[in-house]
């Protein structure tokens, strides 16, 4: 057998390596009784190598490209370029081209045939390449195929396949081409068809798109497509779109694309008959694979031909029930503002901030099964009532359509655990009431600071208990101070401020829209207030960007820092001792906190302080010397203000100087008790560094043993399993590297708001009336509108942001604090009224809208945006 060329029938899932993900399905999907392939063969891998493996320019040219980024896009797109000439300039060697001549003649020298790139890195479980490469159809002639050959080779190196390889972290020099020969076939109708709805993820609903002509109109999106949706032999939905274009083969090569004739252009392409019949073939795939398939078709003849099959990578997993019920269940994520998967280590910890509520982990994130809360009247309305205050309209609308829907809530299941009716054991004290009372009556934001003092000295007590303890000491002692840890950070005390704060906050909002017109006003009274542990983040990382900037040699030196010999190199410099003093005093405060830190595994600024450099950077680009103090005394300049010049207007209303001193007193509790409202989620988290820290020492001991490769193994781990191999000293690792690999997975998926066991995922939508055309609509959760540059941005660690930008992310935390000091506003793919990205604009005055679906690909860096925060829409003005 030659190893340049395999036929379909050679090939199975063993010879991936050899002719890439195309190639590999092809010859499993010819293995499968019942299943039409046109006949075929792959150009291996192997004859790609022996090609160009001495090519030296080619190879210093992808040593070049190894070191770019995704976003120098002129970079890329001058190497690429570079090298498809070369690639199609190499003669192919004689043996290969014997090789497929071979193969050619046996299928028949006259056939017409599609030439398709097939990557070695291509359509895998966790990634899918599929458009990546090019596809050539209608190809006649040994010559030409030959040619066409190279193009696909060439294809490895277009600019979005670079980009895309790049992005996801393949190195381009162990990425190889194999090509696909396939006999071609000359269908009257093709399309693709999901084994899964891939709207909804429901793996019970089978999705097919189908339209006249050859598929490849259809996967370009030149057409709009008929789409069926079937579930378990009958069809459930159809929707007829108009077809006015299709393309079809040329008898002398190539293809076309032509008008569809007015009596087909509304006509259904598939019977009823064929669909049901599609269907089948596509269960039958599915069942082979053993994974949902998105497959390419095509209809020859009223027989179904399938030249595609590769598995859908996109799909969020869809709960199964354990009762044999629908279940209804909610982001965890989207309420907390962090909907990135949690390692099983931070899971646990998590659950435990949940607390008892009924909830499920799902494609690696949180999920509350509400459903219980949905069965009846009156716990729907309180569930309903308290989404609302959450402040997540996405989700809220998505549940309420879902409970419309006639029949559904009858059919739920009944039960005690909910969640928004919680068991009395976590009930907060009425305590609370009579510390609400008193806090209300007294005003004093000296309260707060008391609360927060006496928790930092139970945080004290706390490290020195830990620090002596190893073993199941320390499992234990985790565990019991993770049962109080709730009691202490949200007491009564500290409920009644919290309450204490989020009432006046609402009343201001409330009477001054009433009396004066405006929405949210409360939202631009609260810069600069005490005891704000979100504003002082980043208000006390100026202090140290100071230090910084009287040292040339140290700011050139953090333009290219790195973690590892950090601050070795740091000392080595002019004034480079003061700054490692001047950060080690900030990372004394604040050194637990870093990007999604509800999630214990995450690195912190004290594992990973290079994070807060692109911020220090910042600062120094936009601030003059002593910024903190500056901005702080604007922010209350400006707040006071504000404040008057509403007491100013209420007093000429009628009533107005009672109107006036209600509004003084409540803006005034409003201001003294506003700040605290992130403190909890702070003790929290100072907490988890405690915890985190002693737990790595464990793991230390582990890997000495030999039973862990490194330290942070654990975070795969549940706390009890990671108990257990500590006594034990015993571990199956493959549960490790399986885990490894499902987080992959998930960190590459999309979580939604709502999903449910038997309809998958429910979407929501936007009942704005105010929203401008064409804008994108969110929630707004900071009054002002605000035009300036869009800076779309993934991570803190790349915020290179300039005075006047507009931070556009999926999700903040208050660990991005420290970025909004140089910001003008802000745009969330996620969050609500009271999640954290919209109280730390409100403090800091900036103009927000959150909840904005798909931003961060819908607005790209750079663009000019208007962001309206009263009214919750984005424009995007000029790209």
């Amino acid at each position: 057998m030659n190893s340049f060329v395999l036929g379909f029938q050679d090939i199975d899932k063993h010879k991936l390596s050899a002719v890439g993900g195309k190639g590999a399905n092809l010859g499993e999907l010819s293995k499968i009784k019942g299943i039409q392939v046109p006949e075929g063969f792959c150009v291996t891998t192997a004859s790609y190598k022996k090609t160009f493996e001495n090519n030296e320019e080619l190879n210093d040219l992808l040593k070049q490209l190894s070191y770019l980024k995704a976003n120098e896009r002129k970079k890329i797109n001058a190497i690429s370029g570079q090298i498809r000439v070369i690639i199609e300039g190499v003669k192919i060697p004689s043996d290969i081209e014997e090789a497929v001549t071979g193969h050619i003649s046996n299928l028949g020298e006259g056939g017409s045939y599609a030439v398709r790139s097939s990557a070695t890195a291509e359509d895998l479980p966790t990634a899918s390449f599929a458009g990546q490469q090019d596809t050539y159809l209608n190809i006649i002639g040994k010559d030409s195929i030959l040619k066409h050959i190279s193009k696909c080779w060439a294809s490895l190196f277009t600019d979005r396949a670079v980009t895309y390889r790049i992005q996801n972290g393949f190195d381009h020099r162990k990425v190889y081409l194999s090509v696909v020969i396939q006999r071609m076939v000359f269908p009257q109708a093709s399309g693709i068809m999901f084994t899964a709805d891939p709207v909804t993820s429901n793996p019970k609903v089978l999705s097919i798109d189908a339209s006249f002509g050859l598929g490849e109109a259809l996967v370009s999106g030149l057409v709009s497509a008929d789409i069926y949706k079937v579930r378990e032999g009958s069809i459930v939905e159809k929707k007829i779109s108009t077809k006015k274009l299709a393309i079809y083969a040329l008898k002398e090569g190539g293809t076309e694309q032509r008008e569809i004739d007015a009596e087909q252009k509304m006509k259904q392409t598939l019977k009823d008959n064929q669909i049901i019949q599609l269907e089948s073939i596509g269960r039958k795939i599915e069942k082979y694979f053993s994974y949902p398939q998105d497959i390419e078709w095509c209809l020859v003849d009223g027989k179904f031909y399938i030249v595609q099959s590769r598995p859908i990578t996109t799909l969020y997993p869809v709960p199964k029930a354990t009762d044999g019920k629908n279940h209804v269940y909610i982001s965890g994520g989207h309420m907390q503002m962090m909907t990135d998967p949690i390692k099983p280590l931070g899971m646990f910890f998590f659950q435990i901030v949940v607390g008892d509520h009924p909830s499920r982990e799902i494609g690696g994130r949180l999920y509350m099964d509400i459903t219980h809360d949905l069965a009846s009247p009156f716990s729907r309305s309180l569930a309903l009532f308290l989404m609302k205050m959450i402040g997540e309209d996405l989700m809220l609308n998505a549940v309420k359509g879902l409970v419309k829907r006639k029949g559904l809530t009858k059919s739920l299941p009944r039960g005690k655990e909910k969640v928004f009716i919680p068991d009395s054991k976590d009930k907060p004290s009425m305590g609370f009431i009579s510390h609400y009372i008193r806090i209300y009556r007294e005003n004093d934001p000296v309260n707060i600071r008391k609360i927060i003092d006496d928790d930092q000295r139970v945080i004290t007590d706390l490290q020195k208990d830990i620090d002596a303890l190893s073993g199941n000491a320390l499992f234990s002692f985790i565990e019991n101070s993770l049962r109080n840890m709730k009691k202490v950070v949200v007491s009564s005390e500290s409920t009644g401020a919290l309450t204490v704060a989020m009432l006046a906050m609402q009343w201001v909002n409330k009477k001054l829209e009433k009396w004066l017109g405006e929405k949210n006003l409360g939202d631009t009274l609260i810069q600069s207030v005490p005891n704000s542990i979100t504003a002082d983040i980043g208000l006390a990382l100026m202090d140290v960007s100071d230090v910084v900037r009287q040292y040339p040699a140290v700011v050139d030196y953090l333009n290219h820092a790195n973690d590892q010999s950090f601050y070795q190199a740091l000392a080595q410099l002019e004034g480079g001792s003061k700054v490692i003093d001047a950060i080690d005093a900030y990372l004394q405060l604040y050194s637990m906190r870093c990007s999604g830190d509800i999630d214990i595994t995450r690195l912190r600024w004290n594992e990973q302080p290079t994070a807060l450099i692109p911020t220090i950077l910042s600062n120094i680009k936009n601030f003059p010397m002593g910024g903190h103090q500056l901005k702080y005394e604007q922010g209350l300049k400006d707040s006071k203000l504000r404040v008057q010049a509403l007491l100013d207007r209420l007093k000429q209303c009628p009533g107005g100087n009672r109107k006036a001193k209600k509004a003084q007193k409540k803006i005034d509790i409003m201001r003294n008790h506003i700040g605290y409202r992130e403190y909890p989620k702070h003790a929290f988290v100072m907490r988890y560094d405690i915890y985190k820290k002693a737990l790595l020492k464990e793991a230390d001991v582990l890997v000495q043993r030999g039973l862990l490769q490194n330290r942070e193994d654990i975070y795969y781990l549940y706390f009890d399993e990671f108990q257990t191999i500590s006594n034990t000293h015993e571990l199956d690792y493959s549960i490790i590297t399986k885990r490894k690999a499902d987080y992959e997975i998930f960190d590459m998926l999309t979580p939604p708001r709502v999903i449910t066991t038997e309809d998958g995922i429910i979407a929501g939508v936007y009942h704005s009336k105010n929203t401008v055309k064409g804008a994108l609509p969110g929630i707004p959760v900071s009054s002002g509108i605000i035009e300036g540059r869009a800076r779309v941005i993934h991570s803190m660690e790349e915020a290179d942001i300039s005075e006047g930008d507009i931070l556009v992310t999926a999700f903040t935390d208050p660990s991005w604090t420290p970025v909004f000091v140089s910001l003008k506003g802000l745009v969330t793919e996620v969050g609500g009224l009271m999640t954290h990205g919209a109280v730390i604009a409100r403090e800091y005055g900036l103009p927000a809208v959150v909840s904005v679906e798909n931003a961060t690909k819908l607005i790209n860096d750079g663009d000019m945006i208007r962001v309206n925060g009263t009214e919750g829409y984005v424009e995007i003005l000029s790209e």
